[in-house]
């Protein structure tokens, strides 16, 4: 779902009397978390009193309509599950705020993935909203259950306080007890309270009578209660959250009275600080996939590829997107690892087998998979591509870090055309498989939350460093050669090396697409400035005679609802990479407002910002850096000219990596972080493009 969008419960499944509604964020850290807190509201949206809202200290109503089932880990957070019996829902209750906190001064854009889901009484996922704003807020609503008639519907709200829980609770009608942030009262004298100078109850006296530590009584009689009832005082445990640290209070008095309360009673929000349970930093959660013991290549190879393939058995979802590119049918998977074939005198081990049932037919793949930067053996993948034409099976699929090229295969292969049955070669990138993993968890959903732990954790060993799965991380031999010819004007077109990497940037560039795609949820794709049916080698050998003569590589990239196309330079000789965008300028308005806005939407990018003024008909315009602008916007205008306005480029400068291998200083982690850079801090904040409209149509002649 969108933001706003709103949809019928009945609409979506017939089992709706009963549904879970999940709240779900991700912690970069590990660390960061959240609490829901549910309110029902009347016709006036308000609460029809304080029992009407739900936390972890009053976690279930009286009459089941509501119940806070707590919290599910996953990978790298929490997902919190909240059960509403629809049916037991009072009649004058309107609508069912579905809401969110964090404590003390921490803020929802500190986590990732934050997106809310429901599901039926059988617990199938009937939706799923993703917000992907959430910014410095402390609160947030993320949807609502709300009546229409006879029917429950559901709103994506995704609305924040700045205020916190305190802010959205009190918005509601709730009355926030705010006492436990303000300083300790002094003890009462022996005159007494103002309120019993005027011989009634004041609000302060309920509040401190009702919240009064165990044993603070002095002895006598309270005053404001008849002496034949007295008041008792009774200690009983409060409901503790499952992490609350033993340091915290344990018990709170309760007040029993026959007599009706003369204050309104204050819900108390909670006050506490996360901790973790374990005794210090240098412990590790456990993980399903273990990849500390593994200290061989070939370890990585087994462990990786029985990681991948049973993951993909167990999630459908995750096992048809990989496999469906290469023809697979939908259908039951099974997979294998270690099979044994007959191939001459000695039988060949492929690393795994995927099979995929379908109306009685089956669909076999071998897979051979390569870890670290271990290249793929021709004579390995040929011994599979023949084993797969005598059986019948109908691929063979490769999986290693390197990235495939349009028209230009990894692994050259010999194909005995006199064979009627014909064996398909395809290639995974694990950046690829991490990507489409990404998408699944971040975006989209699996519908099992079971499934979506499988997907994390095999997310989890695919990126950490010791797995082997990180994806193409090195340059190749001919990156350092090419880097010195470039500067010392020695490199010749024509060079070999120099179409080496020209290949090695592409693979870069393309992997980058996989891993900004994966974190926004959106396609990325490589643009690519030839002609449709050109030759790829043709191309790729007219840019490496354009890398001889200027000494820059540059790519671009094209993101769905971005205003523009992103270009990624890297120039050789200078060690500079750019990241910039071109946005047109509006069609209606003034040049002057075009740039305050403009500004204004750059309030939070970085300073260093080059901006551009894009003129008709010329080279360049007025420029400056964004610091130097914010004061003066009328600096992008241009000055001693009538070209008019045609949009503005918007750069960003980072040192390149000297190194060819994605180390600290490596060239490929640079372009990825400001890849990522100039995407997360400058591209957010501009406006998308506005949708083209349709051209009208001409009426029919008569």
């Amino acid at each position: 779902m969108t933001k706003g969008s709103n949809v019928a419960l009945t609409a979506l499944s017939e089992d709706v009397g009963s549904v879970i509604v999940s709240l779900g964020w991700v912690s970069p850290t590990g660390e960061g978390d959240a609490d829901v807190s549910v309110l029902l509201l009347d016709t006036n949206g308000k609460v029809r009193s304080d029992a009407d809202f739900y936390f972890y200290n009053n976690p279930v109503a009286a009459d089941g309509s509501v119940q806070l089932l707590g919290k599910t880990p996953t990978e790298d957070g929490n997902e919190d599950r909240i059960s509403f019996d629809l049916t037991a829902v009072p009649p004058e209750v309107d609508r069912i705020v579905v809401a969110a906190s964090r404590y003390g001064e921490a803020r929802f854009g500190e986590l990732d993935a934050l997106q809310v889901r429901l599901a039926d009484a059988a617990g199938e996922s009937l939706l799923r909203f993703a917000i992907d704003d959430a910014g410095e807020v402390s609160a947030i609503i993320f949807g609502e259950v709300y009546r229409r008639g006879e029917e429950w519907k559901f709103r994506a709200v995704g609305q924040g306080y700045d205020t916190g829980l305190a802010g959205l609770a009190t918005d509601f009608g709730v009355d926030i007890d705010d006492d436990a942030a303000e300083p300790e009262p002094e003890p009462e004298s022996e005159f007494g309270s103002p309120g019993e100078e005027c011989g009634a109850p004041g609000e302060e006296e309920a509040r401190s009578t009702a919240q009064a530590p165990a044993g603070a009584s002095s002895g006598q009689p309270d005053p404001t209660v008849p002496a034949a009832v007295p008041a008792t005082l009774e200690a009983v445990p409060a409901p503790r959250r499952p992490d609350t640290a033993e340091t915290e209070p344990t018990r709170q008095p309760a007040v029993r009275a026959s007599r009706p309360r003369t204050a309104k009673k204050k819900v108390a929000l909670p006050k506490v600080t996360r901790t973790s349970l374990a005794e210090n930093d240098s412990w590790r959660p456990a993980r399903l996939f273990p990849v500390s013991a593994l200290k061989s290549d070939r370890e990585r190879e087994t462990r990786a590829t029985s990681v991948l393939l049973a993951v993909m058995a167990q999630v459908p979802r995750f096992g048809r997107r990989l496999t469906a590119a290469f023809g697979a049918p939908s259908g039951r998977m099974e997979t294998f690892t270690e099979v044994s074939l007959p191939h001459g005198d000695t039988p060949r081990r492929p690393d795994g087998v995927i099979r995929i049932e379908r109306a009685g037919k089956l669909w076999t793949a071998l897979v051979e998979t390569k870890t670290n930067g271990n290249p793929l053996k021709a004579d390995q993948v040929q011994a599979y591509m023949d084993i797969a034409a005598r059986r019948g099976y109908e691929a063979v699929i490769t999986v290693s870090n390197d990235v495939a090229l349009e028209g230009s295969p990894l692994v050259d292969v010999k194909i005995d055309r006199r064979r009627k049955h014909k064996v398909a070669l395809w290639h995974l990138s694990w950046a690829e498989v991490a990507y489409q993993a990404q998408l699944l968890i971040r975006h989209e959903g699996v519908g099992n939350a079971a499934r979506t732990w499988l997907l994390e954790e095999l997310l989890q060993y695919l990126q950490h460093e010791n797995s082997g799965c990180h994806g193409f991380q090195n340059m190749g031999s001919a990156w350092v050669p090419v880097r010195n010819g470039i500067n010392d004007e020695t490199l010749c077109q024509g060079d070999p090396r120099s179409l080496e990497v020209i290949e090695s940037w592409e693979r870069l560039i393309r992997q980058v697409c996989l891993r900004l795609g994966g974190e926004l949820g959106q396609k990325v794709l490589p643009v690519q400035r030839a002609r449709r049916g050109s030759d790829h080698g043709t191309r790729r050998i007219q840019l490496a005679d354009q890398l001889c003569l200027e000494g820059r590589l540059q790519a671009e990239l094209r993101v769905e609802q971005a205003p523009g196309v992103l270009t990624i330079g890297a120039d050789l000789r200078t060690g500079k990479l750019r990241t910039s965008v071109e946005i047109p300028a509006p069609e209606q308005g003034y040049p002057l407002t075009w740039a305050k806005r403009l500004i204004r939407r750059l309030a939070e990018a970085p300073a260093d910002m080059h901006v551009e003024t894009l003129l008709e008909g010329e080279t360049g315009g007025p420029r400056g850096t964004l610091e130097r602008l914010r004061p003066e916007p009328a600096d992008l205008l241009p000055k001693n000219t009538a070209s008019p306005i045609s949009g503005f480029r918007l750069s960003l400068f980072k040192g390149m990596g000297s190194s060819r291998g994605n180390t600290e200083s490596g060239f490929i982690r640079s372009v990825d972080e400001a890849v990522h850079r100039f995407y997360t801090t400058v591209v957010v904040h501009l406006d998308q493009p506005a949708p083209r409209r349709a051209a009208p149509k001409e009426p029919a002649r008569t």
